[in-house]
């Protein structure tokens, strides 16, 4: 329950008052593995409370997000995914056919990176790295990998 703890203490520092539901959103967030979208948020929420509606959950969300709490993920197949937002940094791949997010953190990168951002006279400061793939052994045609995801290829994700 450490991630649940720490979006209330966020919240608290913020002075974001801590409701019942408020509370039970975080709960829900902080037990599910991955990163859900608002509807798997739901799920859960009212499984720990049957009073919860979406429209609550989609409004503590935003407000968790407004506090820094909790981190709104907006990869190409549209959900909004969520996570908290004190979590270490790391980069995602997105699994074009099921819609896993797998996080991965990879020095290499990190520091190509930094080395960019210095060669065009800057301090990188942040980043967000996404990628987007399918299993090797489901490899698309030629061209199509570095393509952003189409219809078809989202409605997989929904």
């Amino acid at each position: 329950m450490r991630e649940e703890a720490a979006i209330l203490r966020k919240c608290a520092e913020q002075g974001l008052r801590l409701t019942g539901q408020r509370r039970v959103v975080a709960r829900a967030l902080a037990e599910i593995e991955g990163h859900p979208d608002a509807a798997d948020i739901h799920a859960r929420a009212s499984r720990l409370d049957p009073r919860i509606s979406l429209a609550t959950v989609y409004r503590t969300l935003k407000l968790f997000e407004d506090v820094g709490a909790v981190e709104k993920l907006a990869f190409q197949d549209g959900r909004a995914r969520y996570e908290n937002a004190e979590r270490a940094h790391h980069d995602h791949l997105i699994d074009l056919n099921d819609g896993r997010v797998i996080e991965f953190l990879e020095p290499e990168i990190e520091r190509l990176q930094a080395r960019i951002a210095r060669k065009l006279g800057y301090r990188l400061i942040g980043h967000r790295l996404e990628l987007y793939g399918v299993p090797l052994e489901e490899e698309p045609l030629d061209g199509e990998a570095s393509r952003p995801p189409d219809a078809a290829s989202r409605k997989n994700l929904a």
